[in-house]
């Protein structure tokens, strides 16, 4: 049994804990809200945002952020991209040891183009820390606090700290993998939830299991082209992190961004959908990065500036499916012949 701390009382953060008390670690949850926190200790639920899940009694809730990280081995942090830089500006006021960081957070910092460890990095200084691990793959939280059959992946610089981590989470119910290639798991699991919005928007619209097909895959070869130009393997992308976290983002409702795509997508406004669905959508902040970061490196993204025209420039989303099926003719697999031909020159 370890002393674990999650950051994050959200439904995924509160997915992740219940993992861990499951495995038998002794498990407390940050949040920021103190009466959420007194909420989780009083009735073992998180009604906002796992409704229904009855939550294992050694999960032990707290907003003071002392007492839940004092003399933990390992924290997790699974808080909104836009809220990492300040949560770890907090964690760093009471680490006085060394702890595996592990972050299960999907997103791009707009402006700087961060990867989430690599924000994690410059907010906290190295000696507090062995490694950062990040924890990505095709996860619903609904289905992993029902004990639904999940497998993801953890990747780090240091692959020892990596399969640390991989034995803290894995059981019989929650396979886990390991991975070499940090910069591409991070990169596959912000990506697809650009891809996943205009799956829903594609639903939002009334088209078919043709159309959805297409943008899944030619929104994979985006991610890829995008991933390796920042130094990923481009399998990466092929496994779990990548296609994997793109079926699984791209299909279900209990995905935000598809929810969000899809009201998008039969009229409603943004600001109406995030209204009302009162929770963080990763891909939206995600979709203006990536737009400027392809458009700072000349990467061809044509889906997801597609996007990010009807996200922030309220394009019709009929005109930019338009505007897609009528660009230029191309060969399929012209982008994997490309990053094929760059990694064997490099």
């Amino acid at each position: 049994m370890e002393k674990v701390a999650v950051l994050g009382a959200g439904s995924w953060g509160t997915a992740l804990a219940m993992v861990l008390a499951d495995n038998g670690h002794d498990v407390h949850l940050w949040s920021h809200r103190e009466a959420l926190a007194d909420d989780i200790n009083r009735t073992h639920k998180n009604e906002r945002y796992l409704k229904g899940i009855t939550l294992p009694e050694n999960i032990k809730a707290s907003s003071d952020m002392g007492a839940v990280v004092s003399e933990v081995e390992h924290i997790i942090l699974v808080v909104p991209t836009k809220a990492m830089r300040e949560v770890c500006g907090q964690l760093v006021q009471h680490l006085n040891h060394k702890v595996t960081i592990t972050h299960a957070s999907k997103g791009i910092e707009p402006g700087s183009y961060k990867r989430v460890s690599e924000v994690i990095a410059e907010e906290i200084p190295k000696k507090y820390y062995h490694d950062i691990v990040v924890l990505s793959g095709p996860s619903h939280a609904e289905e992993v606090s029902l004990n639904h059959p999940t497998t993801v992946t953890v990747s780090s610089e240091n692959l020892d700290v990596a399969a640390t981590v991989q034995d803290l989470f894995i059981n019989e119910l929650f396979r886990v993998y390991t991975s070499p290639d940090l910069v591409g798991v991070e990169l596959g699991g912000a990506l697809k939830n650009i891809i996943a919005l205009g799956a829903g928007i594609s639903d939002g619209l009334g088209f078919g299991d043709n159309a959805k097909a297409a943008l899944i895959t030619r929104g994979l070869a985006e991610i890829a082209r995008l991933g390796t130009s920042m130094g990923a393997n481009p399998l990466t992308f092929s496994g779990l992190t990548g296609i994997g976290d793109l079926i699984v983002t791209c299909t279900s409702s209990h995905s935000r961004n598809w929810r969000a795509g899809n009201q998008l997508g039969k009229g409603s406004h943004l600001d109406e959908v995030l209204e009302e669905m009162g929770m963080v959508v990763e891909g939206i902040r995600t979709t203006k990065a990536a737009y400027q970061l392809s458009n700072e490196r000349g990467v061809d993204m044509p889906i997801t500036a597609g996007i990010y025209k009807i996200l922030f420039e309220n394009a019709d989303p009929k005109d930019v499916v338009t505007q897609l099926m009528t660009r230029i003719r191309r060969r399929e697999m012209e982008d994997l012949t490309n990053i094929l031909d760059d990694q064997m020159n490099n």
